[in-house]
């Protein structure tokens, strides 16, 4: 061997451990006075680190350093946790609140089944809440548009033209203020 052994190779060797590599190690130890003496001087260090007294801990040592270790919590072990410190722990509470909750549920259910079989009065109702909020939408344009043009009733185009500019004008404004927002870190870094 044409190196001194390395600090796991002396453990080994301290360890008395048996097999396959711990052969050449030995004859290494055997012809290479500065490894000898490493060995020698390890066995030493375990022997008293063996004689040293066994010292239990003080009671609260474990609870000291778990409070200044930071332990990652998956997201379904904190709801798991929050779910059971909701759930009473005596029988009867137990018994009156599966009870509460079995009722919440037939209530929502009867709720969504009488919904689902009415589609027909939500598209209703879906409807004319969507033809209110056009004709408010129009009413203001034209008041706008009204405004804009001095106090003359303007025709549909009129407005329809006001309509399509202020949505032009937001999809350029957009455009313009994300593309700022994109190119801004690329400028930081670079100044």
């Amino acid at each position: 061997m044409n190196r001194h052994l390395l600090p796991e190779e002396i453990d080994l060797l301290i360890d008395g451990e048996a097999g396959f590599g711990v052969a050449p190690l030995k004859a290494h130890v055997k012809e290479c006075p500065d490894c000898s003496a490493e060995l020698e001087t390890a066995r030493a260090v375990a022997l008293e680190l063996d004689l040293l007294p066994h010292l239990s801990p003080a009671p609260l040592f474990a609870d000291r350093v778990m409070s200044q270790v930071q332990v990652f919590e998956p997201w379904h072990v904190a709801a798991r946790d929050a779910l059971a410190r909701l759930v009473p722990q005596s029988t009867p509470a137990r018994v009156l609140a599966a009870a509460g909750g079995l009722s919440l549920a037939t209530v929502v259910s009867l709720a969504t089944l009488w919904i689902v079989a009415r589609v027909d009065l939500l598209a209703l109702l879906g409807g004319a809440a969507l033809d209110r909020t056009q004709a408010t939408a129009r009413a203001g344009l034209a008041s706008f548009a009204r405004e804009l043009l001095g106090g003359q009733a303007p025709d549909n185009g009129v407005v329809l033209l006001l309509a399509l500019a202020a949505f032009v004008l937001a999809v350029v404004g957009a455009t313009a203020g994300l593309r700022r927002a994109v190119a801004a870190p690329g400028r930081r870094s670079q100044g």
